[in-house]
């Protein structure tokens, strides 16, 4: 901690040079203490630089792993090919008898607990995972430095079923998310089990965001998203809480670079029915990762590489900078998540002689092994306080269903007609 003392006026100076003066520094904080004094606490933190973790995420990528549809077949190849240098286990099984693995590696002592797939339809966060994995594979230094300082274990896919029918749910139609006190499932009673076992200093519950949220009343899309959830009904600010929100704060600076203005939080309402309000209430520093959407990257191929980034960034900072939730402050400067977000608003529409707004929200259909997109119009109305990933200006004419009859809100189509031309409403995928 670098403390300075100086008068009002020099301050203001003091604020012209920051820029030459302390550039190197990832954050600083002003406090005015007395009236006419003012304290500048300016410390350094431990950071990867961006070009770095971008090479690193190039080599590392894991190409067999592309799209929205991850299940255990595509894995089950990848888990056997690793080195020795990582332990395998088959877990437990699925509601259907599917195996559920983990991947344990290191020898250091900070012990790090990950899980993906929660939610079998969020597979973003199982790309990046595998990712990191090839990178762990590497014999370099970086990988070296975290490996005998940090123990991971990786639960790739915890719910196997919903994976494989690309569903939100279980076989049994439960959202393990919100089975954290019931343990009615087994995949549920599984991961407490590794939970327990294991002993983690920290928790990453790695999931996926639907494409509606911005990173606060803005027009940019919160392409990650985070959340040091609540231990307690009054949300109160813990100590482990404040290590998990050190934690984001890192990765968060290091995203500004990449995506400025595109990293939101979670409303951090208790809910002990969460797994992760129940970790933190066990006093263990537990962060949601949340990959959202990037401008027309409806593969998360972007966001793949952003949450690869973000694990790396995070594990480096723990192993370099022993958080104890000093550094929290900034966590409470990153913007709430809103719904302020549809995949498609065509602007300007005449609709029984009224000039309103047509939205699309796509739907994620399971089809041949394939996840496919359809269009639903989601709202009909003035949404100027709303954006479209995607807008077009139709300049007040009427648009109309396939059968040439005014949309409604619930029409189903890729297509609208405007005149006797159509209008693509749906993403056109790589």
């Amino acid at each position: 901690i670098e403390l300075f003392s100086i008068t009002e006026v020099s301050f203001m100076y003091l604020m012209m040079i920051l820029h030459t003066e302390v550039n190197n520094y990832s954050n600083y904080y002003v406090y005015k203490c007395k009236f006419t004094i003012v304290y500048l606490c300016v410390y350094k933190i431990e950071s990867m630089h961006t070009t770095l973790v971008k090479n690193l995420y190039l080599e590392s990528k894991e190409a067999s792993l592309f799209g929205r549809y991850i299940h255990s077949l595509h894995i089950q190849p990848l888990l056997e090919n690793l080195s020795g240098k990582f332990q395998v286990d088959i877990m437990g099984q699925s509601v259907n008898g599917l195996d559920i693995y983990s991947v344990t590696v290191g020898t250091g002592p900070k012990r790090i607990l990950m899980w993906s797939q929660m939610h079998g339809n969020e597979s973003t966060t199982t790309k990046a995972l595998f990712d990191l994995l090839n990178f762990l594979s590497a014999n370099r230094p970086e990988t070296c430095d975290l490996l005998s300082a940090c123990t991971l274990k990786i639960l790739p896919i915890l719910n196997p079923d919903g994976a494989k029918a690309y569903t939100r749910v279980n076989a049994n139609g439960v959202d393990l998310n919100r089975d954290a006190q019931d343990l009615s499932q087994p995949e549920s009673k599984l991961l407490r089990q590794v939970f327990i076992d294991f002993k983690p200093d920290f928790c990453y519950n790695l999931h996926g965001q639907r494409t509606i949220f911005s990173a606060g009343k803005s027009k940019n899309s919160a392409t990650v998203s985070f959340l040091s959830p609540s231990q307690d009904e009054n949300c109160t600010l813990t100590e482990n809480r404040k290590v998990a929100m050190e934690v984001i704060a890192a990765m968060n600076s290091h995203l500004q670079e990449i995506i400025p203005n595109q990293v939101g939080i979670y409303d951090d309402a208790f809910n002990i029915n969460c797994v992760g309000d129940t970790f933190q209430s066990f006093g263990i520093p537990t962060i949601l990762f949340e990959a959202g959407h990037f401008q027309e990257d409806y593969e998360r191929e972007i966001t793949r590489e952003l949450i690869f980034q973000s694990c790396l960034v995070s594990l480096h900072y723990i192993v370099n900078n022993n958080p104890d939730g000093s550094r929290y402050r900034p966590y409470l400067q990153i913007p709430m998540n809103e719904k302020l977000f549809f995949d498609f608003i065509i602007r300007n529409a005449v609709l029984n002689n009224e000039i309103v707004d047509i939205a699309f929200q796509f739907q994620e259909i399971l089809q041949d092994g394939d996840i496919i997109f359809s269009s639903r119009i989601e709202k009909i109305g003035d949404l100027s306080n709303f954006y479209g990933h995607k807008e077009i200006n139709v300049n007040k004419h009427p648009i109309l269903t396939h059968d040439m009859v005014p949309v409604f809100e619930g029409y189903e189509n890729d297509f609208v007609m405007q005149k006797n031309e159509r209008i693509l409403v749906n993403v056109t995928k790589n």
